[in-house]
């Protein structure tokens, strides 16, 4: 393997190295999280709207409208919760889940939210992600570049494979940290999720279920609602839109690799 085929494996590490950096997180205690933020580690901004819209169903602010939607029913009542607040803000008419947490009130007030778990090193800052993940797509870049200017022997790609499969591997690490994972893990085994609704009489109680357990606590206490809003799953209607991004993949990378912490 030539000398300048190391020069290219060294900035393909070097790479790595500031990728794995800006991918580290720390976390710090802290109380609880609310359930709109427990939610949104969980499974993503939709999910931490789902809980907002379930908090003000339960004070009347909201109903199901026509064809799996959400609407206004009065004023949001005495709430100072930001995401209920935009959440509510936003039901000028009816509007299908997926598209209430795509109006700009909501997606502000859940960047708040998310910038909030980020200080506590429970969510991956945004920028910190999409830097490093620009750093990780350019390592096979660097590599190629390598193999096709000084010769692609076999010493070499296997040299170079090395790289490659890293960042491969550190791709796949999510928006939420391991410090997340531990938290709504033990949440779990503190409060399983009761075989009865009848076993739970406290609203803020059936929040934190639905916060944790999604489809199956909003099937098991608000049936009927969330089955006629649209809650459950994801159901397209006529008014849901395409929303853009890359997705949320709360419970860790789908293919090999470690998670920096």
């Amino acid at each position: 393997m030539t000398m300048g085929m190391w020069w290219f494996l060294g900035v393909a590490l070097g790479q790595l190295a500031l990728a794995g950096l800006l991918l580290h997180t720390r976390s710090q205690e802290g109380p609880e999280p609310p359930p709109e933020a427990l939610a949104l580690l969980r499974g993503g901004p939709r999910a931490a709207v789902t809980v907002a819209v379930v908090a003000l169903h339960q004070r009347g602010a909201v109903a199901a409208g026509r064809r799996g939607t959400i609407r206004a029913n009065g004023g949001a009542g005495r709430t100072r919760d930001p995401l209920q607040l935009g959440v509510h803000r936003s039901l000028q008419r009816a509007l299908a889940l997926r598209v209430l947490a795509s109006r700009p009130k909501a997606r502000q007030a859940l960047a708040a939210l998310a910038a909030e778990l980020g200080s506590r090193g429970l969510l991956r800052p945004p920028g910190r992600l999409l830097a490093a993940r620009v750093l990780l797509l350019g390592v096979p870049v660097t590599v190629g570049t390598g193999l096709w200017t000084t010769g692609a022997s076999a010493p070499a790609l296997a040299a170079g494979a090395v790289p490659v499969l890293a960042a491969a591997a550190l791709l796949c690490v999510p928006p939420t940290t391991r410090a997340a994972h531990r938290l709504l893990a033990d949440l779990r085994a503190r409060h399983p999720l009761p075989a009865h609704r009848r076993a739970v009489t406290d609203g803020r109680e059936v929040l934190l279920y639905v916060a944790l357990y999604g489809d199956p606590a909003l099937s098991l206490f608000l049936p009927h609602f969330s089955r006629d809003g649209g809650l459950l799953g994801h159901r397209r209607t006529a008014d849901d839109g395409f929303p853009t991004g890359r997705g949320w993949t709360p419970d860790g990378p789908a293919c090999p690799g470690g998670m920096p912490e």
